[in-house]
């Protein structure tokens, strides 16, 4: 073997490394906030902490009404913490639902190591935690972009009313291939994300809304999410959308609307 080659191989055995070892600070985006930081906001909430086992605290947010029509599970996507994420809570508190965002472990004020397998533990936790206060068929679990990983698990493990994805991937997989084509993605990608196998195993009605100019996460993503089970996903399109200003459209509040006054 010619050094030239040894040392194409040596780079690319290193790139593949360094790929594997800060592969999540390319993931994650967190907002992180001390733990005495104080939430602000202009309709009544209130802080909530989910002990899931020592040294481990999800934190969340409850906006909630008098006399609610049912509950949003909102898992958000992979920047920033709760404190930006709840403005989108009034998209549903309007219409007489309460709404509950939590942040991933090292968001916000939530603690504790991350892996996949702990993550969705910990949403499956909170969702059992809010099932102790609400019938399931008045629990609607809505996942935004990355959040449509953890939102389809727990819709597959449980029986929601209804499962909502917001700019969802077929698989995180496919997602990082796209992006770095050289790598061995599924060898050294620790987070996979199987929203095409958790999908199919939901037993509610699952729809979707992706914006057709979304260049992230391409819309046909969705389009192959919902060729897998046509009957019970809905997918609505969004024309001109991009990954992150759906809610600028008229079209996103429409559907938003329609569904929860369903």
């Amino acid at each position: 073997m010619s050094p030239t080659l040894v040392y194409i191989l040596l780079a690319y055995v290193g790139l593949v490394l360094l790929a594997y070892l800060i592969q999540e600070k390319f993931i994650f985006k967190p907002e992180k906030l001390a733990a005495d930081f104080k939430y602000k906001y202009d309709i009544p909430f209130t802080e909530l902490n989910f002990d899931v086992e020592p040294g481990v605290r999800i934190n969340g947010l409850h906006f909630y009404r008098e006399d609610p029509k049912g509950l949003i599970l909102y898992f958000h996507g992979n920047t920033r913490s709760i404190k930006g994420w709840a403005k989108y809570s009034s998209d549903f508190y309007r219409y007489g639902y309460d709404v509950v965002l939590v942040d991933y472990r090292g968001f916000g004020k939530s603690t504790g190591r991350r892996s996949e397998h702990e993550m969705l533990d910990d949403m499956q936790f909170v969702y059992m935690k809010l099932k102790e206060q609400f019938n399931e068929q008045h629990l609607i679990v809505y996942g935004r972009s990355l959040g449509c990983g953890f939102a389809a698990k727990v819709a597959s493990d449980n029986h929601p009313r209804f499962l909502i994805l917001d700019a969802p991937f077929y698989s995180f997989t496919k997602v990082v291939e796209r992006f770095l084509p050289i790598i061995p993605v599924r060898l050294v990608l620790r987070y996979h994300l199987r929203v095409d196998i958790w999908v199919q195993k939901v037993t509610c009605h699952v729809y979707i809304l992706h914006g057709t100019r979304d260049w992230l996460i391409p819309i046909k993503n969705s389009i192959a999410l919902q060729a897998l089970n046509p009957e019970k996903i809905t997918l609505i399109r969004i024309h001109g959308g991009k990954h992150n200003n759906l809610p600028k459209f008229p079209e996103y509040h429409n559907f938003i609307r329609d569904i929860l006054k369903e």
